[in-house]
């Protein structure tokens, strides 16, 4: 039986990045696409609990199918696993996003919050990212990247409660280097909200910031994205800094 794989995203059902990842999940399985039905970028891994989810079928077939659903990218997994995928799903990717998922950007991202949802609950999972924010982003430069990483993932298994977050440098195919294990840069973004009158004279503010890393350590996703490496943080939705465990005891009673 061929690996089921669901594929959702946080830049909507209509995303070409979306449209591409399931076009080479199919080369390796069937394909259930799970997707929101609008923008959901920035959205982390929340959940819709105030109001009903509901579902549009796109297209059905036996090895095939789309749906889009109104509520987050972590709220698709859930939909896609629990009620629309035949059998357990074996793998979920999330992807592939427009705009890097590198360094702090994981903690913001819906792409990644849905991958650490389906992480949470044991599934497999996979983000992709592009470094391009362009509508028209050539996303065939990603294919050799992501079939590597996906035919190396269905022969070897991940580790339980651990999912991948995968970055891909802003080149063209042949001037990618390869792909690099690394850990996550330490980096911030310098938010500003800024105040700004709207036609009829109210105010409103409008979010904007500044990405800040500065000198990212030769093991990090941000220096090897710069030398123009694919990137491949291993991440879990576990917080806990176990190195820093002993360090707390004297808090204890």
């Amino acid at each position: 039986m061929k690996p089921l794989i669901l594929i959702t995203n946080d830049d909507g059902i209509a995303s070409r990045g979306l449209l591409h990842l399931a076009s080479i999940a199919q080369e390796y399985g069937e394909v259930i696409v799970m997707a929101p039905d609008h923008n959901a970028s920035g959205v982390s891994t929340s959940i819709t609990s105030t109001r009903p989810l509901r579902v549009n079928t796109i297209s059905q077939s036996e090895s095939y199918s789309v749906y889009s659903c109104d509520g987050t990218p972590a709220d698709c997994v859930k939909m896609g696993i629990e009620h629309f995928c035949p059998r357990t799903p074996d793998l979920v990717l999330s992807g592939i996003n427009y705009g890097s998922n590198a360094s702090i950007n994981v903690i913001y991202s819906g792409t990644i919050g849905a991958v650490l949802e389906a992480c949470l609950n044991g599934f497999p999972a996979i983000g992709f990212s592009l470094l391009n924010h362009n509508p028209a982003a050539d996303f065939d430069a990603c294919t050799p990247t992501i079939r590597h990483i996906l035919s190396h993932v269905l022969q070897h298994p991940l580790p339980d409660f651990t999912a991948l977050n995968v970055n891909i440098p802003r080149l063209p195919a042949n001037e990618i280097k390869g792909i690099r294990i690394c850990r996550q840069a330490r980096a911030a973004w310098k938010d500003s909200l800024e105040k700004r009158i709207d036609p009829i004279g109210r105010p409103y503010w409008w979010l904007t910031g500044k990405f800040v890393c500065d000198n990212p350590p030769v093991d990090s996703d941000q220096y090897l994205l710069a030398q123009g490496f694919a990137t491949v943080v291993p991440i879990r939705p576990d917080f806990t800094t176990s190195q820093s465990l002993d360090s707390f005891k004297n808090l204890e009673q």
